[in-house]
C-alpha cells in the first residue's frame, strides 16, 4: 500500500470513529433538539436531524435519499480516482481530498442507516445561528480549505 492509501486509510479512520462515536453519543444521550449551552452566545450542542444537504436543500424531496446516496457515492469514487492520481510529493493535496473523502463517507453512513444526518454542533452569535453541523462535515470544510490552499500555493509557485 503507498504512502498516499495508507494517509486516507488513517484520516478515514480516524474522522469516521469521531463521527459516529459523537453522533452515537449526541442520539443517546439528548432528545431530538435539546440544547446545551457550552460558550454563552456562541456555541451549544444542539441534537438537530438534516433530512437534506447544506442549510437543508432538498430536506422535503422525495428523491432526496436516493439522490444524496448516488452523489456521496460517486463524489467518494471520484476523490479516489483524483487521489490516484496525485504525485506523491503531493501531501497538503492528498491529506485534502482524505479529509473530504471521509466527511462525504461519514453522512452517507447516516443516510444510508437513518435517511438523514445528525448535527449538532451549533456556532452562533447570540440570535444568529449557523446551521448545525458535525464531525464529518467540518471534515469536508477543512478539506476543501486545504485544497483552495494547495490551488493557491501551486499558482504562486508558478508565477514565480
Amino acid at each position: 500500500m503507498t504512502a498516499r492509501y495508507r494517509l486516507l486509510l488513517a484520516i478515514t479512520t480516524v474522522i469516521l470513529l469521531l463521527d459516529q462515536a459523537t453522533k452515537i453519543f449526541i442520539d443517546k444521550r439528548f432528545a431530538l433538539y435539546q440544547s446545551l449551552t457550552v460558550v454563552e452566545n456562541f456555541f451549544n450542542i444542539t441534537y438537530v436531524r438534516n433530512k437534506g444537504a447544506a442549510f437543508g436543500i432538498l430536506a422535503d424531496s422525495a428523491i432526496r435519499i436516493p439522490f444524496f446516496i448516488s452523489v456521496s457515492i460517486l463524489a467518494s469514487v471520484g476523490i479516489l480516482w483524483y487521489l490516484s492520481r496525485v504525485h506523491e510529493e503531493q501531501r497538503l493535496l492528498q491529506t485534502a481530498l482524505s479529509l473530504v473523502f471521509a466527511g462525504a463517507v461519514g453522512n452517507l453512513i447516516d443516510r444510508i442507516r437513518l435517511g438523514e444526518v445528525i448535527d449538532f454542533l451549533d456556532v452562533h452569535w447570540y440570535q444568529y445561528h449557523w446551521p448545525a453541523f458535525n464531525v464529518a462535515d467540518s471534515a469536508i470544510t477543512v478539506g476543501v480549505g486545504l485544497l483552495l490552499w494547495d490551488l493557491w500555493k501551486e499558482e504562486r509557485a508558478r508565477k514565480r
